[in-house]
Formats: C-alpha cells, sequence, structure tokens
C-alpha cells in the first residue's frame, strides 16, 4: 500500500488506471462474494483518496464513487456499511474545484431507502439505517456548499431526505438514530439559503401527523418563511382531524417562539387572521357535532370525544395567539389588541369575519369568551406610558359593550383585560383579592405622578368607566370572582389615575352604589345587595389609606368595626365564605353600618378636594347602549329583523303603568306639587352648578341623541315610497319578500282620485 501511495502520488495521472483497475477488480469480488478481497480494494482506495490532492484526482473520483455505489447496491449489510463509511470519508474532504458532471441522485436514493430498513434482526437494522443518515449527512456536506450542486434542494430529492430523517426521529436504538437524524436535519436547515427552504419545510408539514411537536429546528433568519409555510398547512388541512390540527397549531407555537421577538408588520398579521378564522371554523365543527348529537335519541361517547378534542384545537389556537401578542413589541402589540378586538363579535358594531346570526348564541358566546381569553394574554405584561395611547376609543368602546352582557365570564374577562392594560406596576398581586386591608403601607404600593395625559384620559373617559362598574355591580349572576375583580380595579384605579379630582368622582361612586343597595329599586337578591356593600367597605378602607386622610380613615374605620359588631354579612371576609347567614332586609335607619356623605365631605374640607362634589349623588348616564336593550341577547339583537305592512303603523305604546292604591291616591292627592317642582327645580339648578363638565356634557348629549333617533323613527315611518300594483319589498329574516297589492285595496290622496 505504502508502495501504490508513493506511485501515485509520483504520478498522479496514472490514478484514473488505477481506479478503473481496483474497480473493475471489487466489481468481480462482490459478484464472487470474495468479500475479504473487496474490503482490501476499498481500503486502498480510501487511502489513495486521502492521499492525493491534485488535479487528476477527478477522475479518480468517479470510479471511487461508482465502487461505492456497487456496495450499496449489495444486499449484504456489512457491504453497504462499509460503503457509507467510505463515502462519508470522501464528503469530508475539500476539493479546490468544483465538479460540473457529478450527480448524487443514486446516493440521496439509496441512502434514504437504507433509513428506513426493515431488515428482520434489530441490530442489523440498527447499523443498516445509522449507516443511511451518514450517508444522507454527507451528501448534505458534500452538496450544500457548492453552487454547482444546488439541484439537491429540488424538491425530488428533498422528499426522500427530509422523511428519511424525520422517520428516524422517531425511534431509538442503541446507536441513537434519531438523535443522529435529529442532527443532520439541524445541520440541513442551518445550511438552507432563504430561497431553498420552501422545498425543505414542505415535506415536514406533508409528514406532520402527530398530535404533538417533539422537534422544532428553525431558525430565526428563516423562522417567517416557515411560518407561511406552517399557516398554508394548516389551510390545506382545515378539515382534517382535531387532533392533527391541533399539532399543526403547537409547531406554529413552536415556530413563533422563535420568530416573536423580530417579527414584521405583515405576517403578525396574517398569524392572527389565520389562526381566528380557524378558531371559528373548529366553533362551527362543535356546535354542528353538537346539533346532531342534540337531535338524535343518545349522546354516543365519539360525539363527547370529539368534542373535548375540538376544545384542544381552540386552546391550542388560543394560546398560540396569546404567546405571539405576548412577545411582541409594545408598539405592535397595541396594533394586534385592536385587531383581535376588531374580530369580536359586538352588538352595535359590524363584524363581517364572524356571522354571529350562522352560529346561534352559544357560539358567539364562545367565541367571545376564547377571543377574550387571547386579549388576556396579549396584554399580559404590557406597559403602555400613557392610557390614551393604551385604550383609544375604538378599543374601550366594543369592550365596554361586552361588559354589559348578561354574562358573568364574559364580564371576568373584560376586567382581566382591563387590570392588565391599567396595573402599570404590578400591584395587584399585592392586593390579594377582596378583602378589608388593616395596612396598605406594608403592601409597599408603586406609584408615579399621574402625567397631564392619563389626567386627559379620564376627563375623556374616567364617566364611562364609572358608569360600567356601577352597572356591573348589580349583575343577578355575579360572583365572588366578579367582585374581587371590580375591587382590584377600583383600587389599580385610584394608584394609577387617581388625582385630586377622580378621588372625590370615585367616592361619588362608591356612595351610590352603597345607596343603590339600600334603595334596591331593582329587586336584587340580599346576596348581591351584601356584595355590593362589602365591595363599597373594601374599597374606602383602601382609599382612606390611599389619600392619608385621618378623619376619613377614621369614619371608614368606625363603619366597618360597627360591621364587625352587628352586621359581619356586610364585609367581604364574611359575605363571600359559604353558606354566610343573610339578613332578611337591610335597616337604612341604622346610619352607624353606612358611609355617611355629610360625614366623608367634612373630611375632605379643605385644599386639594372639592368635598362639595360628594353632594351630588352619582347617577350614570343613560347612552345608546341602554336605549338599544342590552338585555337582549347579541344574536336575537343582530338577527331581529321585522316586516312592517305598507298600510299600518308599529305598534309603539309603552307597557301601561300598574295601577294600585298609592297611585291613586297620589293622582287625588294634588298638595304638594308646587314644593315638588320647586325642589326638582333647585336639584336641577345645583347639578348645573357643581357637577363636573363631563357628566354634564355626556347628560345633554344623550338628550340629543334620544332626539336625533326619534326624529329618525317618525321620518322612516312618514316618508314611505308610493305603493305599487307590483308589490312591495320587505325584509324578513334576512331575505327579501314580494307581497302585491291588489289595486283596489290601494290608498290614494284625495287630488288623484276622480
Amino acid at each position: 500500500m505504502e508502495k501504490l501511495t508513493f506511485y501515485a502520488v509520483s504520478a498522479p495521472e496514472k490514478l484514473d488506471r488505477i481506479g478503473a483497475y481496483l474497480a473493475e477488480r471489487l466489481s468481480r469480488d462482490v459478484v464472487r462474494h470474495r468479500y475479504g478481497y473487496v474490503v482490501i480494494a476499498m481500503e486502498a482506495l480510501d487511502q489513495l483518496l486521502m492521499a492525493c490532492h491534485s488535479q487528476s484526482i477527478k477522475p479518480f473520483v468517479e470510479s471511487f464513487l461508482h465502487m461505492v455505489a456497487k456496495l450499496l447496491e449489495s444486499q449484504e449489510p456489512d457491504l453497504q456499511v462499509l460503503g457509507t463509511n467510505s463515502f462519508v470519508k470522501f464528503a469530508n474532504i475539500e476539493e479546490d474545484t468544483p465538479s460540473y458532471h457529478r450527480r448524487y441522485d443514486f446516493f440521496v436514493s439509496q441512502f434514504s431507502a437504507m433509513c428506513h430498513s426493515t431488515h428482520e434482526d434489530p441490530e442489523t437494522r440498527t447499523r443498516i439505517r445509522v449507516a443511511g443518515i451518514k450517508g444522507l449527512q454527507g451528501v448534505v456536506r458534500k452538496t450544500v456548499n457548492d453552487e454547482l450542486q444546488a439541484i439537491i434542494w429540488e424538491p425530488q430529492h428533498m422528499d426522500k431526505l427530509i422523511p428519511s430523517m424525520l422517520f428516524n426521529m422517531q425511534d431509538d436504538g442503541e446507536e441513537n438514530p434519531a438523535s443522529l437524524a435529529e442532527s443532520c436535519f439541524r445541520e440541513l436547515l442551518g445550511r438552507a439559503a432563504y430561497g431553498n427552504m420552501n422545498n425543505a419545510v414542505r415535506p415536514v408539514l406533508v409528514r406532520m401527523v402527530s398530535p404533538t411537536c417533539d422537534h422544532c429546528h428553525t431558525h430565526a433568519q428563516h423562522s417567517h418563511h416557515v411560518i407561511q409555510q406552517v399557516l398554508g398547512h394548516l389551510d390545506t388541512h382545515n378539515k382534517n382531524t382535531p387532533r392533527m390540527r391541533a399539532g399543526i397549531v403547537q409547531v406554529l407555537l413552536e415556530t413563533v417562539a422563535i420568530a416573536a421577538k423580530g417579527s414584521v408588520g405583515p405576517t403578525v398579521l396574517e398569524v392572527f387572521n389565520t389562526l381566528l378564522k380557524h378558531l371559528r371554523m373548529s366553533v362551527d365543527f362543535e356546535l354542528g357535532e353538537n346539533s346532531r348529537r342534540n337531535s338524535g335519541a343518545s349522546v354516543s361517547s365519539s360525539g363527547r370525544v370529539k368534542e373535548s378534542e375540538e376544545r384542544i384545537v381552540q386552546n391550542a389556537i388560543i394560546q398560540t395567539i396569546g404567546f405571539f401578542g405576548g412577545n411582541l413589541p409594545d408598539y405592535q402589540r397595541a396594533e394586534v389588541m385592536m385587531f383581535i378586538m376588531g374580530k369580536v363579535p359586538v352588538y352595535g358594531t359590524p363584524c363581517h369575519t364572524l356571522d354571529t346570526v350562522k352560529i346561534g348564541h352559544q357560539g358567539t358566546k364562545r367565541i367571545q369568551a376564547m377571543l377574550l381569553s387571547s386579549l388576556i394574554m396579549v396584554t399580559s405584561g404590557f406597559k403602555s406610558k400613557t392610557m390614551v395611547a393604551a385604550l383609544p376609543a375604538p378599543f374601550l368602546d366594543p369592550l365596554f359593550s361586552i361588559s354589559l352582557m348578561e354574562d358573568c365570564e364574559l364580564r371576568q374577562l373584560v376586567l382581566e383585560i382591563l387590570l392588565n392594560i391599567i396595573d402599570r406596576h404590578d400591584n395587584r398581586a399585592k392586593l390579594r383579592g377582596i378583602r378589608i386591608i388593616p395596612n396598605v403601607a406594608a403592601l409597599k404600593i408603586k406609584r408615579e405622578k399621574i402625567s397631564k395625559q392619563d389626567v386627559g384620559f379620564m376627563k375623556k373617559h374616567g364617566q364611562q368607566l364609572y358608569r360600567h362598574i356601577y352597572l356591573g355591580c348589580k349583575e343577578e349572576d355575579n360572583g365572588h370572582k366578579n367582585f374581587e375583580l371590580l375591587f382590584t380595579t377600583l383600587a389599580v384605579l385610584t394608584i394609577e389615575l387617581a388625582n385630586e379630582e377622580v378621588v372625590v368622582d370615585l367616592i361619588r361612586l362608591a356612595l351610590a352604589l352603597q345607596d343603590m343597595s339600600l334603595a334596591n329599586e331593582e329587586n336584587m337578591p340580599m346576596v348581591i345587595r351584601c356584595g355590593i356593600m362589602a365591595l363599597v367597605a373594601a374599597y374606602l378602607n383602601f382609599l382612606s389609606q390611599m389619600i392619608a386622610n385621618p378623619a376619613f380613615c377614621q369614619h371608614v374605620s368606625k363603619v366597618i368595626e360597627m360591621r364587625n359588631l352587628e352586621a359581619p354579612y356586610l364585609l367581604p371576609e364574611h359575605i363571600f365564605r359559604e353558606k354566610c347567614p343573610l339578613p332578611n332586609c337591610l335597616e337604612k335607619e341604622d346610619r352607624s353600618l353606612y358611609f355617611q356623605t355629610v360625614d366623608l365631605a367634612e373630611c375632605l374640607v379643605g385644599p386639594g378636594y372639592n368635598a362639595e362634589r360628594l353632594s351630588i349623588p352619582y347617577v350614570p348616564q343613560v347612552t345608546d347602549e341602554d336605549r338599544l336593550t342590552r338585555r337582549k341577547s347579541l344574536v336575537d339583537t343582530i338577527s331581529l329583523q321585522v316586516d312592517f305592512p305598507s298600510d299600518s303603523l308599529p305598534d309603539k305604546s309603552p307597557l301601561a303603568e300598574e295601577i294600585t292604591f298609592e297611585t291613586l291616591k297620589k293622582a287625588i292627592d294634588t298638595t304638594g306639587l308646587e314644593e315638588q317642582e320647586k325642589e326638582k327645580r333647585r336639584q336641577v339648578m345645583e347639578k348645573f352648578q357643581k357637577a363636573p363638565f363631563e357628566e354634564i356634557a355626556a347628560h345633554c348629549e344623550s338628550k340629543a341623541n334620544m332626539l336625533h333617533d326619534r326624529l329618525a323613527q317618525i321620518f322612516e315611518l312618514t316618508i314611505r315610497p308610493p305603493p305599487s300594483p307590483s308589490g312591495v319589498v320587505s325584509i324578513a329574516a334576512g331575505h327579501a319578500q314580494h307581497q302585491s297589492v291588489p289595486v283596489y285595496e290601494m290608498k290614494f290622496p284625495d287630488l288623484c282620485v276622480y
């Protein structure tokens, strides 16, 4: 061997003939099963290859690869492994000049076939598979950096190479083919150029049928390209099994984890748009399955499994939306929040992407809850310098509309979102639920001076915030969680956005809640009334310590002490326990149990606070949402369309007032009417003199809106097209219907009749 090597190095032009001779001998020995000579010939070829690096080695390489191919074609595992080892040695040699005519198609096919070996002996099968993976790794190293070998990235090669690696990642053995395949796969994707990533990712997606994703090898520089491929794959398989769709979404989550920090706009919106579309489709599948099961006589176990699997898909989508949004920079996160809120079906706003009429009330509620859950994840950790930027009107208005829904879960989600955005100093965790906090200073609350922008935000949207807190307190399905979130919202508002004017407004709101609970004009359950009382006590206790007013603190503490002794059901520590004894009624006359407006106003007399405003009771203003009967469900109000005949007017008569003995007595007794009118005028004048400008403006605006609505109704009823014998078009249940009118039934104006 030493003499042969010396001869080949001294006369490199002879390498071609040496290679041809050894190839001929090896082919003959393989056919005759003289494997000892085959090993010797390959050893000689390996040593000559490693020793000679001249230009003349090109023809010798052709003979070498021909012999390796012969070994790989044989059915003997030992020869296949021998040929693979020789090829790997060759692949590690760096050639000075590229090869214009060399092709590796055969080796890709053969090594891929070895990766799928089904040999009956497990040890032999593992050896062959490991050899196949090593061979593919050698092909990758030999070709990916060679511009003349770009053909390796074409689909016909990638469709063999990628599945072979993925197939072996699922197995394990003594030589660990799984880790070797993963290493090779990482190397392949690491060497892929941007233009080749498509062909490398597509076979991965085709093979991706597992419900879980154990490997994610995306590099950050190509992550956006991979995300687009995965989204397209999800669209292609939108009707496949829930577990497969959940697996694809999980892969998207893994990819998003790499891409999120450096995301660009179009990719972000594409991700969210596609995920929201598939969320809607999953709800459709689940509701369709439910309706089919409800129409049947019995509920099958497969139907329940299908429903639970769709929930897995929906949870995976929400997790991906939240994770992606939560890792975006703040300026993009605000855009994503607006984008998701635009997809939430809200009554009074057009929502073309989610047709709420078709999916019904239950489906709409599910979509609302899931989108709000994803918004919670997106807003978690969101720190905006100003509330104006974090809560613009197009985001705030639909969010508040949802807060008025008759569903405690949706109201909880809305408050969670508000808390995530408003709580910029992470104080929420320190409050630890609704309770009478003995020493607020010990919580070490973090706060900063209120900025001018935030003061302006509260002037513009403060009344809206107070109103929705007020209305949210009196919902009959409120539970411990709802009151806890309401207390936390009031406390965080105090910490983050309260100057002296806002503090007075918040005290007025708390006193109005107390009065509402005592008056009980809406016949609320006793547990809700006591819950509101406990909320007011917990909040005023917190507020009194935050503003550090000793007289205010003393009055609040005195009321709380009296409640501990005589009415513990008015405190959060008692009312929210299970089986808390409730009173039959709340006695208004027992003034020591309630916070008194006069006493609190006296406590605030001094510089900074306008104590006179406390004497003006807080009354939430009527808005469009109330006039549109918010009590109707979302679907009812959207799908409700009435067919009015052209010759009749709708009956707009209000409900008749219930006539009782008291009403008759009041009607007969006219004494004191003048005093009532004077008192009413005095209250109006006092309100316009002392009430905040925003409150007066909202009141006047609501009256103007009501006038405008009435005029619009009148014009709609009076200005009608003339009747036609061909009929009139009426809209009923979303469909146009033609009603013909006989000529003799038509009513013509007098001037037209002869």
